[in-house]
């Protein structure tokens, strides 16, 4: 696009020309409204729109790609961390279940109540929770980065039980938590966890999910923060909580992104 460029957009029966023309990054920001809008209503349609690209293992093994049909975007790494930490939950009789906060497609909690089955436990809940309309606005400069408009991080609930559905895993194993953490929460009737994943990217989803649910992970039990890393307002919020617990845990990193520690007693 040139300074005097034009878009033209159709919206049913009315078009719209928008000018490309403005201060700094506006031309970009129109470009990804407009890129959005197509692909709202190319979905509608069951049609998406897609761009090829070539296969790269460690972006893959980092969770650095977004795919367009996968259930989760976590990684490899992440993944088999998940199994591992499942693993020592289980040798160690950790006492507790399993909640996601950001959950996206359902793939990792999907992927835990996989092994739930596989082990053939009967006394663990896979927790689920979510906004299901995409990642909040942020509310202040601590937060970072605002993806509020990306439709392509919002996955309702019913897609994420279908997803479930569809690999015979949607059972009164796993419940579901919809809504900001903020709001669902702090009155939800979590017991105790054995491993609590925090995926909430912004600052105050962060500080949202460690106030209402770091007291309820069991001792030995394992946190794991997914964008401690790549996001700081993430990074600050970890620290934040723990300034006054006695100090951050020991943290161990999985990727380029995250990390895991043990609660201690």
């Amino acid at each position: 696009y040139d300074e005097s460029a034009w878009v033209v957009v159709s919206t049913e029966d009315n078009w719209h020309q928008l000018s490309l023309s403005g201060p700094k990054g506006f031309r970009k920001n129109l470009k990804r409204k407009v890129s959005n809008w197509l692909i709202e209503k190319l979905k509608k349609r069951n049609l998406y729109l897609v761009e090829p690209r070539k296969y790269e293992e460690k972006t893959r093994e980092n969770g650095r790609d977004w795919p367009m049909f996968g259930y989760s975007m976590i990684g490899m790494k992440r993944m088999r961390n998940i199994r591992w930490i499942f693993q020592q939950v289980i040798e160690e009789g950790i006492p507790g279940d399993f909640l996601e906060a950001g959950a996206w497609r359902g793939g990792t909690c999907i992927y835990f109540r996989a092994l739930i089955k596989a082990y053939d436990l009967i006394d663990r809940t896979v927790w689920v929770a979510d906004s299901f309309e995409g990642m909040p606005m942020p509310k202040n400069s601590k937060d970072g980065s605002d993806h509020s408009t990306e439709s392509y991080l919002s996955v309702s609930l019913e897609q994420v039980k279908a997803n479930f559905s569809r690999f015979g895993l949607l059972d009164d194993q796993v419940q579901f938590l919809k809504g900001w953490f903020s709001e669902s929460l702090p009155d939800a009737p979590v017991d105790r966890l054995a491993i609590l994943r925090l995926d909430g990217d912004l600052y105050h989803s962060t500080i949202d999910v460690l106030n209402t649910m770091y007291d309820k992970v069991s001792i030995g039990g394992y946190v794991i923060i997914d964008d401690y890393y790549s996001w700081p307002g993430c990074r600050r919020a970890v620290r934040d909580f723990f300034e006054n617990r006695g100090g951050l845990p020991d943290c161990h990193d999985i990727d380029t992104d995250a990390v895991w520690f043990r609660k201690p007693a």
